[in-house]
């Protein structure tokens, strides 16, 4: 499956059960421990959330062609040449 896909589905995914916990919160006379751990389930998913735009500021801040020069870089060894 690619990558796209994977990501969307798991966005979804992700959002319904964000989604789910919160009107679970509701219910009338829920105890506080599972309040607690609703609670701790929402925030890991706004972590995850964070976390992806965290990568995509790093992935967005690396000049175009870098990786590229990087990888030719390397491919020649670390040793520099003479020329």
């Amino acid at each position: 499956m690619p990558r796209a896909k994977v990501k969307l589905k798991t966005t979804l995914v992700l959002q319904f059960g964000a989604k789910r916990a919160r009107e679970a919160r509701n219910i009338a006379n829920l105890p506080g421990y599972l309040d607690d751990r609703l609670c701790r389930l929402i925030s890991e998913i706004e972590r995850i959330d964070y976390v992806r735009s965290a990568i995509k500021a790093v992935r967005n801040a690396i000049p175009d062609g870098a990786i590229e020069a990087e990888q030719e870089k390397l491919k020649y060894g670390r040793q520099q040449s003479l020329v």
